[in-house]
């Protein structure tokens, strides 16, 4: 018997939004076309597409809070193209073409995914449990947060990626779950103002009593304290989502304009911050004492980190629809990201927090 569950991951990333299309959509089409060509297809009962919250146009900007599965796509002359949307109208038509095929689909939308993986280029957990390590393992012992003040006391959602597996597993057997799109959160909402000491805590580190010198909530941009490792600040190129819901809201005209465009903001630009003499030297002294690869070093994913800590706007997510379906699927994110970090120390990917300093 030929496998009756598909489970496609499977993401190439592109320089621009539409060669990102024309990849993604290619590769998917072509690997429905390879079932129906194999007659591995007629053995198929439920195709699961992995998309993420790029779903509600985080990537643009603010977007409307909580996101909902029933919000609009984010289409239009307004904002580049989106792979995603593609792919699920690729999916959708596919399995509506022959009365002989009797599969049905579904699509998950994790958020800031917390798992373990080496040299991915969107791996929150390994680059985070790096700068918590070096930062702790350096004379001062300060964890201080990169990303902007604004950020730090945004709320937000992420996904473990056990959590997100399970759901994955439910989504494909649950009948309620076919042919719909679905938000995969932990289920609580968080903010780095909550667990940004908790991370400190574990790595032996302290906090600077005035961490955001010169900042404001109108945007953080007066760095001082820390303007060696020049701070990173970002415009977004295209209008926020939320104009999408403005005018419903009683919020139009509100967001709309170049000068209302939402901000990635950091006030340590980390790329710069590991290119630092005494933070390269750290890290060598970290990877000999603890036997690490180097490449994990040389894969940092700098720049995701940049996006993930320095968006100035919040990221809820709402799990209800799931919920009403039966899903019960729970984890604390906090309990997530510890059990990350002590997974990718026992792995041999990040340094002990426990033995940093002895």
């Amino acid at each position: 018997m030929q496998g009756e569950y598909v489970f496609f991951c499977a993401y190439l990333a592109r320089d621009n939004d539409q060669a990102a299309v024309d990849a993604n959509a290619a590769m998917l089409q072509n690997f429905i076309n390879a079932l129906r060509q194999t007659g591995a297809i007629k053995d198929l009962k439920r195709f699961i597409l992995v998309n993420g919250l790029k779903q509600y146009g985080v990537h643009w900007g603010r977007a409307k809070q909580p996101m909902h599965e029933t919000d609009p796509w984010i289409e239009g002359t307004a904002w580049p193209p989106m792979f995603y949307y593609t792919q699920q109208r690729i999916l959708s038509d596919a399995a509506k073409q022959s009365k002989e095929e009797n599969w049905t689909w579904a699509v998950t939308y994790p958020q800031d995914v917390i798992g373990v993986a080496k040299a991915n280029f969107m791996n929150l957990a390994t680059a985070l449990g790096l700068y918590a390590s070096i930062s702790a393992a350096l004379p001062a012992q300060e964890l201080v947060f990169p990303g902007s003040l604004i950020n730090y006391v945004a709320f937000n959602c992420w996904t473990s990626a056990r959590l997100h597996a399970a759901f994955c597993i439910w989504a494909a057997l649950e009948p309620k779950a076919a042919n719909q799109g679905f938000n995969v959160t932990n289920g609580d909402t968080e903010s780095w103002q909550n667990l940004w000491p908790s991370i400190a805590e574990r790595y032996g580190a302290k906090i600077p009593v005035a961490m955001f010198p010169g900042a404001d909530f109108s945007g953080g941009k007066k760095d001082q304290q820390y303007k060696d490792c020049e701070s990173v600040h970002i415009v977004l190129p295209t209008s926020p989502p939320i104009i999408e819901h403005a005018t419903k809201m009683g919020l139009q005209g509100l967001f709309e304009g170049e000068d209302r465009h939402s901000v990635v903001h950091q006030q340590i630009d980390t790329t710069k911050w590991a290119q630092r003499p005494e933070v390269v030297k750290k890290w060598e002294e970290l990877r000999d004492k603890f036997g690490l690869d180097q490449s994990t070093w040389d894969n940092a994913t700098w720049g995701f980190l940049t996006f993930l800590l320095g968006r100035e706007f919040d990221c809820v997510v709402s799990m209800s629809k799931a919920r009403k379906l039966g899903w019960t699927g729970y984890v604390d994110t906090k309990d997530a990201f510890f059990e990350t970090l002590k997974e990718l120390e026992e792995q041999g990917i990040l340094p002990k927090a426990s033995e940093l300093n002895k």
